[in-house]
């Protein structure tokens, strides 16, 4: 009897083994959001998720693909609910900073700080997915806004290099209008565009540091600091001279894209993504070609800011509350080395990953990484920067300044109140 109970253990004990070797492993699902909706970058985000499923059987990866002002919208929502998606399409700052200030955002910090994957990406890069010192997501392409101009349309008015002073480019732009070229397309109609001109104006005029005591109070004037002010001003100076095209409060960015792509305007201020949008934009689906240039926005003579002072921003994801080790893990894996320098061959993004640049076959990509990789100072697009009301905000009064309908100072004032708020 005594024999009979102890075989009946150790059977019991075989048996319970034999299950924990055998039983298949608990099923994690995640869920991944992206804006990629280009057949390239369909392709690119698909095979990264196939690769990491057979890698990780018990993982499954639930895509979710929405064009760009959709995923917006749904986010909202699902935010709202308190419910975020696990791995998200997030372009950091302001919104990024109300996300993890609402709780809503998962602490990666441990992960990235001291890490192999923290070390992969220079400080900088990961302070725009960072609030309070904590991590909340990670970056995969920074680039610059700068100049994109037409070659050829320069030459005619005497112009092989494009001006580092802005009073030799608006001698330039007063020659491409009078040689009958619209200097400057600017799709105001976005708003947004019309940010980034207004924002590079104040930052060569009071320097890095002008943005930094503004957003730590130190600048007890904010965004009615003279800089700003004079900035908006020197920005309608703009309109009185005729740089823009006809219809530039009116205009998207397909349409200003399209002029510069035609021929028909001679430069446009913009992101990275400009030679793609003026391909898909452009008459010929072609473009620009190697006709197309690109130069960082000129000095102000008497202004604190260099040349080699950028606005910028890219492209990351963020981290929703909820989600598992295994989203972060899927994260790190979406991130690596060899996934950033793919998704820069096929997407012509600026990889962040260091060494990751034996991606970029794009040469106008290669400029922008010029751009960054020589910067003094990088300051993240200000309606990402800041909470999404005064993003909001900023975009709305600058374009007030360009219709006319405000004032320089009553525009930076209105931006100083909702900043205040």
């Amino acid at each position: 009897m005594k024999f009979t109970k102890m075989a009946g253990a150790v059977l019991l004990t075989l048996a319970c083994a034999s299950f924990s070797v055998f039983a298949a492993p608990k099923q994690v699902k995640v869920s991944f959001w992206h804006i990629g909706t280009a057949a390239t970058d369909k392709a690119f985000y698909q095979g990264v998720v196939d690769e990491y499923e057979k890698a990780h059987p018990d993982v499954t990866i639930d895509v979710t693909i929405l064009e760009n002002e959709s995923f917006k919208s749904k986010l909202t929502t699902v935010m709202q609910s308190g419910n975020p998606p696990d791995v998200f399409h997030s372009w950091g700052g302001g919104t990024l900073a109300e996300y993890a200030k609402a709780g809503l955002l998962k602490d990666i910090t441990k992960d990235v700080k001291g890490t192999a994957w923290g070390n992969s990406m220079a400080p900088g890069v990961w302070e725009v997915y960072s609030y309070k010192g904590k991590v909340y997501g990670a970056p995969f392409d920074m680039g610059a806004i700068t100049f994109w101009y037409n070659k050829d349309l320069l030459a005619k008015v005497g112009y092989k290099t494009f001006p580092t002073d802005w009073d030799e480019f608006i001698v330039m732009v007063k020659k491409l209008r009078a040689a009958g070229i619209t200097p400057i397309a600017l799709a105001a109609g976005d708003k947004w565009p019309a940010m980034h001109f207004w924002s590079y104006l104040a930052l060569r005029l009071g320097g890095g540091q002008l943005f930094q005591d503004t957003f730590t109070g130190k600048n007890t004037k904010g965004f009615e600091d003279p800089s700003f002010v004079k900035a908006g001003q020197m920005f309608f100076d703009l309109v009185s001279i005729k740089a823009f095209q006809d219809g530039f409060l009116g205009a998207r960015q397909s349409d200003g894209a399209a002029l510069v792509a035609n021929g028909q305007a001679a430069m446009e201020l913009m992101g990275q993504w400009a030679p793609n949008v003026q391909k898909d934009s452009a008459t010929d689906k072609i473009g620009l070609g190697d006709r197309l240039g690109c130069a960082p926005f000129p000095a102000i003579k008497g202004g604190k800011g260099k040349v080699t002072d950028v606005i910028g921003g890219g492209n990351g994801m963020a981290i929703g509350k909820n989600a598992s080790k295994e989203a972060v893990d899927f994260l790190k894996f979406l991130t690596n080395k060899e996934n950033n320098a793919k998704y820069a061959t096929v997407a012509g993004i600026i990889p962040t990953v260091k060494g990751a640049d034996y991606g970029i076959k794009d040469p106008n990509a290669k400029l922008v990484k010029g751009v960054v990789d020589q910067c003094t100072f990088f300051q993240l697009y200000l309606d990402q920067f800041l909470s999404p009301a005064a993003g909001g905000a900023v975009n709305d009064n600058v374009q007030t300044i360009l219709a006319g309908t405000s004032t320089p100072a009553q525009a930076c004032a209105a931006i100083q109140n909702a900043y205040e708020q």
